[in-house]
């Protein structure tokens, strides 16, 4: 494969821009330095084409997950182009905010307001604040990934890995206020009685309690049903993070498939199919006190991102969407399991079938992670060892995907029994953690 023009582009961005990407999740260390491609120049339906001109199918990260009906979606783009063409913004308010809140409002029938902002960390960042204004509390309790902004990373002040079971090793909380030591108190999914001590040590300055639906594992009995028993007994906010999860497994929150009832829920992510949108829906005693704090931003005005929801939400209902993503997402995770059984490969499979990935279980995992990345894209696949699902992705892009990895486990077991995984590499090892890009 030829990637002159890529690999140009990453060493250009190493010097204009720190940490080389917006998102780590997207710096290619993350994959194989020297390997994957890093930028794109066009991407429609599953298709992604490289700056060198290299075509893949991407049974990948799928954007992050924002891309939940595929790259470039005609339905959604015609919407939003139709109201790029009367103006995407004005002095005036955009009617489709209204429309978009009272959609969701309807998909919830428990919320009753709604608050909207362009991208997951910044919305998580508010519905936090509203939960403080609220209650008049200060303290956090969460499980699972909230986002960048002080509140969430305050948690490793003044320990060493807090965040570690939630988001990534090795996140310094360097520039975050020393002050915010001890307001965001981490407990781990499925581990009520983690909670149980939280509140019971902090039953009067706890402001809420955030967590996701559901993470790689399914709650157990009484989990989800104990957390808001909990945020009851404390009189702290139920906050539900759905950002990742929400319209993976049906049209709107995964809690609503456990019948848990919460104060407030985020979306961000799939809800524009890749445009950027956030909201932060709630009961209205509780909403309302968005107006006592200052919460307010130009961009959050604009008026492509609550169109491109209104138009993704109409589609994922129409097409019972989020059924083909856990049809597809099955097929994957089986798939999985059963050629690494036929190779001897050791993987640990884990998460919902619509956004899973699987890990390889020996010491030189990063490396055999980075070996698979490398022989999928000398086929033609943009493939990692996590699989986000879109409705564009068919039962055949599974079938051809599935065939190329059987190739490659059989190429990595044979790696492996020889001891030349490293010496293969073309790239990097993947790596595991936060870290400083040279």
């Amino acid at each position: 494969m030829n990637l002159t023009k890529s690999l140009a582009m990453q060493e250009r961005a190493k010097r204009r821009i720190p940490g080389m990407t917006q998102l780590l999740s997207k710096r290619p260390d993350m994959f194989s330095s020297g390997v994957w491609p890093g930028y794109y120049s066009k991407a429609k339906g599953v298709e992604v084409w490289d700056l060198d001109g290299n075509r893949y199918i991407d049974m990948s990260i799928g954007g992050i997950g924002a891309n939940i009906l595929g790259y470039a979606d005609p339905d959604v783009d015609e919407a939003v182009h139709a109201v790029i063409k009367n103006g995407t913004s004005s002095s005036l308010n955009c009617p489709e905010e209204v429309e978009l809140a009272d959609m969701l409002c309807e998909i919830h029938p428990w919320a009753e307001m709604v608050r909207f902002a362009r991208s997951g960390g910044e919305s998580m960042a508010m519905a936090v604040r509203i939960a403080r204004a609220y209650t008049g509390k200060d303290k956090i309790a969460f499980c699972g990934y909230h986002g960048w902004h002080d509140w969430y990373l305050s948690a490793n002040l003044g320990t060493e890995n807090a965040l570690g079971e939630h988001l990534l090793p090795g996140l310094s909380p360097v520039g975050v206020p020393k002050g915010l030591t001890g307001t965001a108190l981490p407990f781990r999914y499925n581990h009520i009685d983690e909670l149980e001590a939280i509140v019971r040590g902090n039953k009067d300055d706890l402001a809420a309690i955030v967590m996701e639906p559901i993470r790689s594992e399914k709650p157990q009995a009484a989990f989800l049903e104990g957390a808001r028993a909990l945020a009851d007994a404390s009189k702290a906010v139920l906050i539900i993070d759905e950002i990742s999860a929400g319209f993976r497994m049906n049209s709107g929150g995964a809690h609503l498939l456990f019948n848990l009832t919460p104060d407030m829920a985020v979306f961000s992510k799939a809800l524009g199919n890749g445009y950027p949108i956030a909201a932060i829906i709630g009961r209205s005693h509780i909403m309302e006190s968005a107006q006592s704090s200052f919460i307010s931003s130009t961009m959050w005005t604009e008026r492509v991102g609550p169109t491109a929801a209104l138009a993704t939400i109409k589609k994922h209902q129409s097409f019972d969407v989020g059924s083909h993503l856990i049809s597809i997402g099955q097929l994957a995770q089986e798939g999985w399991r059963r050629l690494a059984t036929r190779n001897d490969l050791n993987i640990h499979i884990a998460g919902i079938a619509p956004a899973s990935h699987f890990n390889f279980d020996y010491e030189n995992a990063m490396s055999m992670k980075a070996l698979f990345i490398q022989f999928m894209l000398e086929r033609g696949f943009l493939a990692s060892n996590l699989f986000y699902v879109m409705f564009a992705h068919q039962t055949q892009h599974v079938d051809s995907y599935l065939q190329a990895v059987d190739e490659v486990f059989s190429l990595i077991a044979e790696a492996n029994k020889d001891g030349t995984v490293e010496k293969r590499l073309k790239g990097e090892p993947s790596i595991s953690g936060f870290k400083r890009l040279a």
